[in-house]
């Protein structure tokens, strides 16, 4: 954001389904996030409900390839031509990912990718910046780690550096600085990276397969050419098939030893953070949203709340072929499917109590 000069006011717009850090990266930097639709069956931002949302001060579409599926980078990279906008990818769940063949991360004008331990490419905590120009690059990189000065050497001072930015070297800036430990880890991983997303995809295939009776519970498909990372599987619960609710369900897999969870339960529009009415501690961001007239309250996004009332998630940490562990929670799920009815009576006698 930083890169691409996008501050004072300027539109952001992106998904509400997603971590806080995606919409956190607009607010921090001034600007306003507008919230758009998203597909109900991977969560991934709608391409279509992006157009509607453009106005005089979008600058750029925020795109986050949430669990490491590939949102339709094509269709996005279209509209923000037609309107001159910026694309900027969050691929902190989607190192390696694919879309039509290509990497995500390399659509846009740049790209952030987290990696906290829990990612796919994990080191403690770090990321790393893509941009499809150097300028990009340089402007954030004087903005967000040591410029260099007086006696101390920093980004001004390599090899690369545009001689056009020297007159704006100072010290004020963020810091967004990774150790060189995390470097070296992060780097030192690459190498395999290829070889663990596709163990994570053949491990995902093994366990469709042997779920294939199961209706009360289904996952995404992926366009051709698309690969998703998977670092979570969400699953898409159908409650009318099941005949309970999803919260019973969920109490059952956990029982049976299965750690599913539900990622995002409440969509960023409605943090309480976000309101102009809060009462909480002040933020960086609270005047600005107010100086713009910025309210989510009335904002009313239909698949959002669909995918978030469906969803259930699975970390998927299977890097290597696992068929015992495949097996496991393909029984979990089989074992419910068989006992729906006893599951039923169990919800209305709990629900009576």
């Amino acid at each position: 954001m930083i890169g691409l000069e996008i501050a004072d006011g300027d539109e952001v717009i992106t998904s509400p389904y997603s971590w806080g850090a995606t919409t956190s990266a607009i607010l921090v930097n001034n600007a306003i996030p507008v919230f758009a639709d998203v597909d109900p069956v991977t969560g991934l931002l709608d391409p279509g409900m992006i157009a509607e949302q453009i106005t005089a001060r979008t600058r750029a579409i925020m795109v986050p390839h949430i669990y490491g599926q590939p949102a339709n980078m094509t269709s996005i990279c279209e509209i923000a031509e037609e309107h001159g906008i910026f694309v900027v990818e969050d691929g902190s769940q989607a190192h390696g990912a694919r879309h039509r063949g290509q990497r995500v991360g390399g659509f846009g004008h740049a790209a952030g990718f987290s990696c906290m331990g829990g990612k796919p490419l994990g080191t403690t905590e770090a990321g790393y910046m893509l941009a499809a120009r150097p300028e990009i690059y340089w402007k954030a990189a004087i903005s967000c780690q040591h410029p260099g000065g007086s006696e101390a050497p920093g980004r001004s001072s390599e090899l690369g550096f545009p001689s056009e930015l020297a007159p704006y070297i100072d010290s004020l800036l963020y810091t967004y600085r990774p150790s060189t430990v995390n470097a070296i880890l992060l780097v030192e991983q690459l190498v395999k990276l290829d070889a663990e997303n596709e163990a994570r995809r053949a491990n995902l295939a093994d366990l469709l397969d042997k779920l294939s009776g199961v209706r009360s519970i289904s996952v995404p498909s992926y366009r051709e050419g698309d690969e998703p990372a998977l670092h979570m599987v969400t699953l898409n619960f159908d409650v009318e098939a099941a005949g309970v609710s999803r919260d019973t369900y969920l109490t059952a897999l956990r029982a049976e030893g299965v750690p599913a969870f539900v990622y995002i339960q409440t969509p960023l529009h409605r943090a309480p953070r976000l309101s102009p009415r809060t009462t909480g501690p002040r933020v960086m961001w609270t005047e600005n949203l107010r100086r713009h007239g910025v309210d989510y309250t009335d904002l009313v996004l239909p698949n959002v709340d669909r995918k978030i009332a469906a969803s259930i998630e699975l970390n998927w940490n299977y890097i290597d072929a696992d068929p015992a562990a495949m097996s496991s929670l393909a029984d979990a799920f089989i074992k419910l499917e068989e006992n729906l009815d006893e599951l039923r009576t169990y919800e209305r006698k709990t629900t009576a109590v």
